[in-house]
């Protein structure tokens, strides 16, 4: 029998909580760089990652956004998701619904087109290539204003058939999901799917959750572990099957350890909880790498991997008929395990 890591990373599965600019490792930066004629402060990869010294949100998000300067043209952006879909599908992902920042890069002068454009070529490449399923989610960066979040959404219009749902993200310190309702209900009229940030152990994290849940009516919560402080709500999420996007690697960073046990409880009690990998080029792995993380930290076995994978199918936003494919696969990979 395989070893449990070995399982993690071959469990088809799929990715809902990913930032593609969270996937810039050091070395597609500096080359990157010197594609651009960008003088860096560090000297060498290693010096890079040497860098990456956060013990919470805005410490990480201090490092995270200056490092984006590199990415200038469609083709820099191209060359970063192909490169993240390429990593992925060596760790089991098949399908992956992966976030990116248009407010990121159009704030510092990137045309919205080059970024989205860039991104599509990124993943159609990927598919021909690597046979990987692949949707994009573009998310609002909470710490702008509201206003820049409903022009962004209209100008998304125009790609509207790139973009599979709309999300939250970035500091969430001062600005609650209410801040962003107004343009959330017009991406629900305007179909998208919608899904918001609640990391974890944020302040009042438990009352964003009830409000993403009760009044945003989003159809999946990043982070979201801390519904456990509200047992109501766990059973409403249950009820609704409602999706949550748990990156245990990542909560190493923010909360000190992986959240594995309010992954099982959750788990436990029969909610649509998923693992993910974040931001894999600053925390550390990718998708396998934080299954097999619950598996080696928290004990969890390889039935729970099981579970967490069906998860991931279930609450993604598939065609009923691609999704029940995937199903398909992945329980076909189970049995030849037995």
């Amino acid at each position: 029998m395989s070893t449990i890591r070995d399982f993690a990373h071959r469990l088809p599965k799929a990715e809902l909580h990913v930032h593609l600019e969270g996937t810039l490792e050091p070395e597609l930066k500096f080359e990157l760089a010197q594609r651009n004629g960008i003088q860096l402060q560090e000297n060498s990869p290693e010096e890079v990652k040497a860098g990456y010294d956060f013990n919470d949100l805005p410490s990480f998000l201090a490092a995270y956004y200056p490092a984006m300067d590199v990415l200038r043209t469609a083709r820099d952006f191209r060359d970063l998701a192909y490169a993240y879909l390429q990593r992925a599908a060596e760790q089991g992902v098949v399908h992956v619904e992966m976030f990116f920042d248009p407010q990121a890069h159009t704030s510092r002068g990137v045309p919205f087109a080059d970024v989205i454009g860039g991104y599509r070529q990124g993943l159609l490449a990927a598919r021909r290539d690597l046979g990987i399923s692949a949707e994009l989610i573009l998310c609002m960066l909470r710490d702008f204003t509201a206003e820049h979040a409903m022009s962004t959404l209209m100008e998304a219009l125009d790609y509207k058939n790139w973009i599979i749902g709309i999300g939250l993200d970035s500091d969430e310190q001062g600005h609650p999901p209410e801040k962003f309702a107004e343009v959330f209900a017009r991406a629900r009229r305007e179909g998208f799917q919608l899904t918001m940030h609640c990391d974890v152990d944020q302040e009042n994290s438990i009352g964003n959750i009830r409000t993403v849940l009760q009044d945003i009516g989003v159809d999946r919560v990043d982070h979201g572990t801390n519904v456990l402080e509200d047992a109501a709500l766990v059973d409403r999420a249950v009820e609704q099957g409602i999706g949550f996007t748990s990156c245990p690697l990542s909560n190493t960073y923010v909360a000190g350890h992986t959240k594995g046990g309010d992954i099982a409880e959750l788990l436990r009690r029969g909610a649509k909880v998923t693992v993910n990998s974040d931001d894999p080029a600053y925390f550390g792995g990718y998708i396998g790498d934080n299954y097999a993380a619950l598996a080696e930290r928290d004990g969890f076995s390889r039935e729970q991997l099981a579970q967490i994978a069906r998860n991931s199918f279930e609450v993604s936003w598939l065609s009923e008929s691609r999704r029940q494919a995937f199903l398909e696969r992945l329980e076909s990979f189970l049995a030849e395990q037995n």
